[in-house]
């Protein structure tokens, strides 16, 4: 089983996130801020991230710079910021897509279940590893 970290600042969003990718045989991380997701990064193995650019105490992208700069695990943004330039500025810090709010649950989780399939079979995460 893969572990997926959500991280968003509102929390019904991520309770709705959670339902999908538990239904889908996901175990669900959860975080509020760029601050408890770099400490649960640290405390467990996490398989893949969804992570919200607007949170408080430490920002989506401030986030993801400090994860780029140890991990290479997918990384999806999610935001409500829907300019390209914020897009193209998230992907160029280095997450792997990009989803804007509002969003269909079942494309993102799509996304998920292919940035996995694509992680997994370039052989960042082999098979034995599942958990």
């Amino acid at each position: 089983m893969y572990n997926i970290l959500v991280c968003d600042d509102d929390k019904e969003i991520v309770k709705a996130i959670e339902i999908y990718l538990t239904k889908e045989g996901y175990q669900v991380l959860k975080a509020y801020d760029g601050k408890q997701c770099l400490e649960i990064l640290k405390k467990h193995t996490v398989h893949l991230i969804i992570l919200d650019i607007m949170m408080p105490i430490m920002d989506g992208t401030e986030t993801l710079t400090k994860i780029r700069a140890e991990k290479s695990i997918p990384v999806i943004m999610l935001s409500a910021k829907s300019e390209d330039e914020d897009k193209i500025n998230g992907l160029n810090l280095g997450a792997d897509d990009y989803v804007t709010k509002p969003f269909n649950p079942l494309e993102l989780i799509a996304r998920v279940n292919s940035s996995l399939r694509r992680y997994t079979k370039l052989g960042n995460i082999n098979s034995r590893r599942r958990k």
